[in-house]
């Protein structure tokens, strides 16, 4: 029997699907310029005519969050799929590969895991230079240990499941048994919890556009936002309240989907 759907997911698939709107038609939203100044209107606070208010060029906020939505969900979503692309390449040599690759590929994978990762996220910028590519490669990068040790456990765990050694007995070649019965049933579990991964994807890019290391001011983005709107606080709350937010309901309801999905996998898996 089939399990509703409970409020909070109702809330979190909103949420996401609200966003999802912003990101591909932000014109049904706003039909603002989200780079469109008008120094006569700076600093307003939240208003009928600016429900979030205006920066310091009279830009209207809440034009900027919604086109803000495009970027920052791109790069959430890009930099977990190189993360999950690069960890299936590790994960799947370590796990498939002898005694002596899988030690190497699990003690490099161990000694990055135990870094922050936005730390090195933070070290891959400083070797190849700030920007909003640059960036996205870094979170996808800094993501990519925990995947790789997740999949590498699951695929040498699969390796000698009956369905696994059928194959073998039916002599299907060694790439037919990796694509057709190991990858499938290795990279399931990654799947729901990459989607864990872009909430933390959304917040760490986000940190490193306000910190300068990706997109920069004037681009309509929410960590590039926050940044602008840092000097303002006290003044104009507006500025970065409401980029807060967005990456806070992005993120949450990206996490609070995760969960769930991963929920209901073990509920499945009893």
């Amino acid at each position: 029997m089939k399990s509703k759907l409970r409020p909070g997911e109702i809330v979190a698939i909103a949420t996401l699907a609200l966003l999802a709107v912003a990101a591909i038609a932000p014109g049904l939203l706003s039909t603002l310029d989200p780079l469109g100044i008008d120094p006569g209107q700076a600093f307003r606070p939240p208003s009928a005519g600016h429900w979030f208010g205006t920066d310091e060029s009279g830009r209207d906020i809440y034009t900027r969050v919604i086109h803000g939505a495009r970027a920052s969900l791109i790069i959430g979503v890009v930099a977990t799929v190189i993360g999950i692309g690069l960890a299936l390449l590790l994960g799947v040599a370590a796990g498939i590969g002898g005694r002596g690759t899988d030690f190497a590929l699990t003690r490099v994978s161990e000694v990055l895991f135990a870094l922050p990762g936005l730390l090195l996220a933070l070290v891959f910028i400083a070797i190849a230079g700030p920007g909003i590519a640059t960036s996205t490669i870094a979170v996808g990068l800094a993501t990519a240990p925990g995947y790789a040790r997740i999949i590498r456990s699951q695929v040498r765990a699969i390796r000698g499941a009956p369905y696994v050694e059928a194959a073998i007995v039916l002599g299907r070649a060694p790439g037919h048994r990796l694509t057709r019965t190991i990858l499938p049933n290795a990279i399931a579990p990654v799947f729901v919890l990459a989607t864990l991964g872009v909430g933390q994807a959304i917040v760490w890019a986000s940190s490193l556009s306000y910190l300068g290391l990706g997109a920069v001011p004037p681009a309509a983005e929410w960590g590039a936002m926050l940044a602008a709107g840092r000097t303002y606080i006290g003044t104009a709350w507006w500025m970065t309240v409401f980029p807060g937010i967005a990456i806070v309901l992005a993120a949450g309801a990206a996490t609070a989907l995760g969960r769930s999905l991963q929920n209901r996998t073990r509920q499945v898996n009893r």
